[in-house]
């Protein structure tokens, strides 16, 4: 969406291209001052057609980067990616939401997530299911209102309680890790002891808790596949008579190419060889700020059932091993033939 100037003030993908331009113009009251904004200022528009939605997002996330639209500020803002910030000096620890890390002030910091909501409703449920909710977290040895109200465990009274909420939130660090997910069962088991007590509101609401806890673990999982730094060769159909394919590595599409559907092993095979062999512009290793939002999509993708994909180990492209290559490539179009092509909208 263009200004009379010619400035992009907004980059955005549509399904229903023309739903969605609509959207900004219909119901007026209700959009909120930030879209009335854009709706004000807005003269011009252009648009890209992909084949797939995935390649939409894709060029969603390069473009906002790219051009830094004005109204793309969730992108575009530092705050985009927060933290999860826990003192390690000292009895008195303290767990907070930080936008930005710093090494050298003896904290541990997790992260980092991309949606602030998630992280907010994690904390909020570890803090609810083991009692962390002190009000007085300072240690001055008297009993907080939280404490009155059976939802802080004594952390304000010292003592034995409060190196019980720092042992809690170091499985929370083991947890976010990778390392321990004892905090998970615990709160398995205080969902399972209710239900048997017959409370089951409580024995809902430790299950919405674990919910918003496990969601954190994504976030490891996208960032651990990620770094991996793997080969990936996706398929996904277009119709009944095509599908596309594209050659992935780490977070950026390598190749992408539209194909009829036939015998084309062969063809799908010297595109990998050209474009994954001696590939050392992509190096292995931590994921970079910049390169979240595209490994989220990706990942995504990956996993949602729209595409069949295979990881092509780097030994498969040296010619001794091409018959495991082969192998696999003819099972990935086997996979094909089971996935419907998205119904279009026009």
């Amino acid at each position: 969406m263009k200004d009379s100037q010619g400035q992009t003030l907004y980059v955005g993908k549509a399904k229903n291209l023309k739903n969605r331009v609509q959207s900004y113009f219909r119901n007026s009251t209700n959009h909120s001052p930030k879209i009335k904004k854009l709706v004000k200022h807005l003269r011009d528009f252009d648009y890209i057609q992909t084949d797939t939605e995935f390649e939409a997002f894709m060029l969603e996330c390069q473009l906002i980067k790219s051009i830094k639209p004005l109204y793309n500020r969730m992108m575009k803002s530092p705050q985009s990616f927060i933290y999860i910030s826990i003192g390690l000096i000292g009895n008195h620890r303290k767990i907070d939401i930080v936008f930005e890390p710093n090494e050298n002030d003896g904290k541990v910091y997790l992260g980092p997530f991309t949606s602030r909501r998630n992280v907010e409703s994690a904390i909020r449920a570890l803090k609810d299911c083991f009692k962390l909710n002190c009000s007085n977290p300072n240690g001055t040895n008297s009993a907080c209102l939280s404490y009155s109200l059976g939802s802080c465990l004594g952390r304000c009274l010292g003592g034995p309680a409060e190196q019980e909420y720092n042992d809690i939130l170091d499985r929370f660090i083991g947890f976010l890790k990778g390392t321990d997910m004892s905090i998970l069962e615990d709160m398995n088991q205080m969902m399972l002891n209710a239900s048997e007590n017959f409370e089951f509101e409580a024995a809902s609401a430790y299950r919405d808790h674990i919910q918003a806890v496990g969601s954190l673990i994504n976030k490891e999982k996208v960032l651990e596949f990620t770094e991996e730094n793997h080969n990936i060769a996706a398929i996904e159909r277009l119709s009944d008579s095509t599908f596309k394919l594209f050659l992935i590595k780490r977070t950026d599409i390598l190749f992408s190419k539209s194909y009829a559907v036939g015998n084309i092993e062969e063809k799908i095979k010297t595109d990998i060889l050209a474009h994954f062999k001696n590939n050392e512009a992509h190096a292995a290793g931590e994921i970079s700020r910049h390169e979240i939002d595209a490994a989220h999509i990706i990942y995504r993708y990956l996993h949602s059932g729209s595409c069949s994909y295979l990881i092509i180990p780097e030994n498969w492209l040296v010619s001794e091993n091409h018959a495991a290559l082969d192998q696999a490539l003819n099972n990935l179009l086997n996979d094909l033939q089971h996935i419907e092509p998205p119904i279009h909208h026009e």
